[in-house]
């Protein structure tokens, strides 16, 4: 039954977007057909995918219990210099607030250089150019060696989400971006099949600056691609994150740990992942 539990949690996304799209599809079929055979499988149809989207919701709630607790796998991390972690496994998991789309152990990298501090959040323009942030165009570099699964970097960089006003925009065009599936949410992005079988995706990535293809090489530390504002963002920044299969709908997120930084505050390198508005240094 665990194993049967693990396989269900896996593909709840797939199942709660289906049934969704069968609600809704009921919904308007309703308004179309009379009375009748065909409403009465109508009916049927839309009770089954009712009780599909329930258990849904319940295994988003309770499967998490059902997964094997893994080590942290240690990888480089993308990003060189000073960059200060704004969502990160080592404060909660699952770390963006969702498993969804392998991001359980998810971190967020933004780049706060000395010389030039990135705008703060709540001044008077909602939606400033992407450009007024120092990450746009930064160097992104892969994480582990492996071959290219996945290269994208076709959608657009959009300005920023920069006080409430913008916070508020950005979550409800996250609810459409949420219909056009995980490409929408991650945008530009590039995902590394490592030898030991895990993944690696780099995501938010400026457009047309990824310079792998799919079924290339790649080692620890190459430039894949720059940071930028694409896909589900409030500013430019660097979404990094380990999971068990290349499949955003089915991953599920993998522990990570970056080797040989510094973050602020310690002298001395160490392997881990800095927590919450903690600078991570690297080179």
């Amino acid at each position: 039954m665990t194993a049967v539990g693990r396989a269900l949690y896996r593909v709840r996304g797939p199942l709660y977007y289906a049934a969704a799209l069968v609600l809704i599809s009921g919904v308007v079929w309703g308004l179309l057909v009379d009375e009748g055979p065909a409403d009465r499988v109508r009916r049927a149809l839309m009770g089954i995918a009712l009780v599909v989207g329930v258990g849904c919701a319940l295994l988003a709630w309770l499967g998490p219990r059902l997964l094997v607790e893994q080590s942290p796998r240690r990888v480089r991390a993308p990003v060189w210099g000073r960059w200060v972690a704004v969502n990160s496994p080592a404060s909660a998991v699952p770390s963006h607030g969702v498993r969804a789309y392998g991001q359980a152990y998810a971190i967020d990298l933004v780049f706060d250089p000395p010389e030039r501090p990135r705008p703060a959040f709540g001044g008077p323009r909602a939606m400033p150019p992407a450009s007024d942030y120092p990450a746009l165009g930064e160097p992104v570099h892969a994480m582990i060696d492996g071959v290219v699964v996945r290269a994208s970097d076709w959608r657009r960089d959009h300005r920023a989400r920069a006080n409430t006003a913008g916070l508020a925009y950005m979550i409800a065009e996250g609810m459409l971006r949420e219909i056009g599936g995980p490409g929408f949410i991650v945008g530009n992005h590039v995902t590394i099949r490592g030898d030991d079988g895990v993944y690696a995706l780099v995501a938010h990535l400026q457009q047309d600056s990824v310079t792998v293809r799919r079924g290339e090489r790649v080692i620890a530390g190459q430039q894949i691609g720059r940071c930028g504002n694409s896909g589900n963002t409030s500013e430019p920044h660097v979404h990094a994150q380990l999971m068990d299969r290349a499949s955003l709908w089915t991953a599920q997120g993998v522990p990570l740990a970056f080797a040989g930084i510094h973050t602020s505050g310690a002298s001395e390198p160490f392997d881990g992942v800095p927590a919450n508005e903690e600078y991570l240094l690297a080179r």
